[in-house]
């Protein structure tokens, strides 16, 4: 019998639909060339800065809605909002939540941010109801994979390393929570994911 009982859930790629479809098609909406998003923001040292302080709260949504306007040369109106437009929940995954929480597992959300306004991410989830602990990567002034925020969220899912699963669409940050003495599940397909889970955790969550 497993004794793991926490799961700690990123947002964005596992609560939801993969981010990737999502970029891919604001580009084709704004007719920019596949892939500009990740050249501007991902591999641009000064698009990763920004976005790594946009993670930890160091500067605004609009702020980086400008820069990032600027950088792909389109309209920084609700620009995190048009780039993330198409993401949608993730039903396995949110239904596996809760029957691990009805199965006495406390539930956590880890979560980079990407500022909460003037679009919100996170609207509509009801993560404070749904879930035991929700950590925002803004709100603590870090991001992962710093492994403080990881110790934040163990502190307030008040349990050891060694009894809870983290879950990312980001295999670093898997890596990163395994250091600490999680397990890591790399969420590339949520039908295996749901399935890795019951099995760490001796929990069908499946079940509806």
């Amino acid at each position: 019998m497993s004794n793991r009982t926490g799961l700690i859930l990123d947002f964005g790629g596992v609560l939801t639909t993969p981010l990737l479809p999502a970029v891919l098609a604001f580009e084709q909406r704004e007719g920019l060339p596949q892939g500009a998003c990740l050249t501007a923001l991902y591999k641009d040292d000064e698009g990763v800065r920004i976005t790594s302080d946009l993670e930890r709260g160091a500067v605004s949504q609009t702020e980086w809605n400008d820069f990032a306007g600027k950088m792909l040369g389109v309209s920084p109106d609700n620009l995190m909002g048009r780039i993330f437009g198409d993401l949608r929940p993730e039903p396995l995954l949110i239904n596996a939540a809760a029957a691990a929480r009805r199965a006495g597992i406390k539930v956590g959300i880890l979560s980079n941010s990407v500022g909460l306004a003037p679009w919100d991410l996170y609207d509509g989830f009801e993560l404070e109801r749904l879930y035991d602990v929700v950590v925002i990567s803004e709100q603590h002034l870090m991001r992962k994979p710093d492994p403080s925020l990881f110790e934040i969220t163990l502190k307030l899912m008040d349990l050891p390393a060694e009894q809870c699963i983290f879950v990312d669409d980001t295999e670093a940050y898997v890596r990163a929570a395994e250091q600490l003495g999680l397990a890591g599940v790399h969420n590339q397909d949520p039908k295996q994911t749901v399935a890795t889970l019951s099995e760490l955790l001796g929990v069908d969550l499946t079940a509806s």
